[in-house]
């Protein structure tokens, strides 16, 4: 049995996300929750908040044991890109990509 949470539009890059998900794929939940509490980047406030969710969505919706619980699987997708102009020298300008990301945490019960 799986429970499932998702994250979308968050208004942080994949790429700085995929960083964060490689390091607790496969954890058991306590030790992925204090990864992520240790770990001093961006994405690791949003990750704590979807693995609360992902963990309440297991006990409340599925009725499994809390203290079974690893990470089964964790994804980012890209969101779409909010475009936005700075103006540079001679009237020319540079477009600013703001990207977003959609993150995908399973938690499963360890047989």
């Amino acid at each position: 049995m799986e429970a499932v949470a998702y994250l979308k539009y968050a208004r942080i890059s994949p790429r700085k996300v995929q960083i964060v998900l490689d390091l607790i794929r496969g954890k058991d939940y306590d030790d992925a929750m204090a990864i992520l509490k240790n770990t001093p980047r961006a994405a690791s406030e949003h990750l704590i908040k979807l693995l609360k969710s992902a963990k309440s969505n297991a006990e409340n919706n599925f009725h499994m044991d809390p203290t079974t619980l690893y990470v089964s699987k964790c994804f980012v997708t890209p969101g779409p890109t909010l475009k936005r102009i700075m103006p540079r020298a001679k009237g020319s300008a540079d477009r600013i990509m703001k990207r977003t990301s959609h993150v995908t945490m399973v938690v499963a019960e360890k047989e």
